[in-house]
């Protein structure tokens, strides 16, 4: 299968920072893994189709169908949209721990890098992993998480607005003693040292 890799390093085609989401990642170049790629570089906007795969620093996005365009103020909106069935994805490593991450899904991820929201619809999950492990888990039909001021809003339906008898929201947060649990610390590695050799 052939497929087509264009990296940018241009300062407005970067992805936002996640409020927790790893200071290292700034700054990095983006990397776009796709299977085929229609790019305007006088318009800084494109169209990229099949597995899509993009990487920046510890950011990983993942989907089927990647839309970039750029507003007339200059700022870079981009649309992830789900293939064949499998959810839109993202995984980024977080500041607040030595192995903390933050990954969100749904049928389609927004971001915009003058907001620095990440908006998430259709089954959206959002989720906040610790060893492996989930802490905090949020659900429902879309999800606007707003880097800056570090809150999400979950709402029953993709207009972002609460309907009655359009479904709940569901919000898991570990209890202390959970995540106490899954940050323990490793053991102290033992160092072997070798017998001193008898003098000649």
């Amino acid at each position: 299968m052939k497929y087509t890799l264009l990296s940018f390093t241009l300062a407005g085609l970067l992805f936002a920072n996640l409020a927790v989401a790893e200071k290292a990642d700034a700054g990095k170049e983006i990397n776009i893994l796709s299977d085929g790629a229609v790019y305007s570089s006088l318009k800084d906007a494109g169209t990229f189709s099949g597995n899509i795969v993009v990487t920046r620093g510890s950011l990983v996005m993942k989907g089927g169908k990647l839309d970039l365009t750029k507003t007339n103020t200059g700022y870079q909106s981009f649309v992830l949209l789900a293939e064949n069935g499998k959810a839109a994805t993202f995984r980024q490593k977080s500041d607040s721990g030595d192995d903390e991450w933050i990954e969100g899904e749904g049928a389609r991820i927004e971001y915009s890098d003058q907001s620095e929201e990440m908006k998430i619809f259709s089954k959206a999950i959002l989720r906040r992993m610790s060893g492996g492990k989930v802490i905090e888990e949020v659900q429902g039909e879309s999800i606007v998480y707003d880097s800056l001021k570090e809150i999400f809003k979950a709402s029953n339906s993709n207009a972002g607005d609460s309907v009655a008898g359009a479904g709940r929201i569901k919000v898991v947060i570990q209890s202390r003693e959970a995540q106490a649990a899954n940050t323990k610390a490793l053991p102290t590695p033992v160092i072997a040292v070798p017998e001193k050799l008898p003098s000649k």
